[in-house]
């Protein structure tokens, strides 16, 4: 699944949890479980990665995060204050020091005024902390914009693990 550039920074982020005893969760919703792919392709990945949650759905945001169905209806599902309960919610229903999340839309529809292809949140939370967010429009086709979002989500959880 994962090719060089994307197995570099999968070890990376494997390497920097091991040395400071993390483990992570994944939360993904357009990526459908290719951040916990491109990191459980890695023998020995175990040791750091405890979980990975796709919830594609909004039903499986709410049920498998807690993310609450009122904040889906007010902000949709492709927003920052969803990306944020999903990285936090990972870390509260998964014995994680760190989380991911990751939610947008790949294409080619989805599109809404406001939030086009290519639009992808990402949350990211450490246990006990809030949740921050990050918004990208990623350029290219589903698979362009799937592969740029694996490859942001990673270097956030790397840099996550190096602080």
């Amino acid at each position: 699944m994962a090719d060089d550039a994307l197995r570099r920074l999968a070890a990376s982020v494997l390497e920097r949890c091991r040395a400071r005893s993390l483990k992570l969760a994944t939360a993904e919703s357009c990526t459908g479980g290719m951040i916990a792919a491109a990191l459980t392709d890695i023998a020995g990945s175990s040791d750091v990665v405890e979980r990975g949650f796709v919830t594609y759905s909004n039903e499986a945001k709410t049920e498998m995060l807690g993310v609450p169905a009122a904040l889906i209806a007010a902000h949709g599902a492709v927003s920052a204050e969803v990306a944020a309960a999903m990285a936090s919610g990972a870390t509260t229903r998964a014995p994680v020091d760190l989380a991911v999340a990751v939610t947008g839309i790949a294409g080619p529809g989805g599109a809404t005024p406001g939030k086009p292809v290519g639009l992808v949140w990402f949350g990211l939370a450490r246990r006990g902390s809030t949740a921050r967010t990050e918004r990208h429009v990623f350029p290219g086709d589903r698979d362009a914009v799937r592969r740029a979002a694996v490859e942001r989500a990673l270097a956030l959880l790397a840099d996550a693990a190096q602080t």
